[in-house]
């Protein structure tokens, strides 16, 4: 999808005043607020249409690019954003959002306070399962960077039960083996 110009995108009902934008961040474009948002609100849904994971690895062959924007769904299926503002969520080892799924809706959830202006970042390890190999370089400039984004048996302890703590890693991430 090719951005022209600045798209403003309405959050979901649970915040029916807050806005977030796609614009030019420090890796390519990313999601930033337009308004703040305190620690534990919820921002915004990831909308896409939910792919298997045949479909994925058929991404990767195709278009690489669309398979590392999939996120894990459940224990068998993904959700592909291509088209929606997911596609725009950025990593950061230093997250101030999170990823919660509630029943069919992934949502983004502030885990620390954001001012306008602030791009919104999600750790991705917290969507990759155990089961699954996918890694990438890490480019997110964070003092506390880990190198490497892995699957979540790979984060360190103490983060780990800090993004439990926030509610952000589902359960079928932590059954995943």
């Amino acid at each position: 999808m090719k951005l022209t110009k600045l798209k403003k995108i309405p959050t979901t009902p649970t915040d029916p005043r807050g806005w977030i934008a796609v614009k030019k961040v420090t890796n390519g474009r990313g999601l930033v607020a337009v308004r703040s948002f305190r620690a534990n609100q919820l921002i915004s849904e990831i909308e896409g249409r939910v792919v298997t994971a045949e479909e994925v690895w058929s991404y990767w062959k195709a278009d690489p690019r669309l398979g590392a924007n999939c996120i894990r769904y459940d224990a068998d299926n993904f959700l592909n954003p291509e088209g929606h503002i997911g596609a725009f969520a950025n990593h950061s080892c230093n997250p101030n959002t999170g990823l919660v799924k509630r029943g069919r809706r992934l949502i983004i959830k502030a885990i620390a306070p954001i001012a306008k202006g602030d791009e919104l970042t999600h750790d991705y390890s917290t969507f990759i399962g155990a089961d699954d190999v996918w890694t990438m370089r890490c480019n997110c400039g964070e003092k506390q960077c880990r190198g490497t984004v892995r699957n979540i048996k790979k984060l360190p302890k103490a983060t780990l039960a800090r993004y439990r703590k926030f509610g952000i890693v589902p359960d079928f991430i932590l059954k995943a083996r």
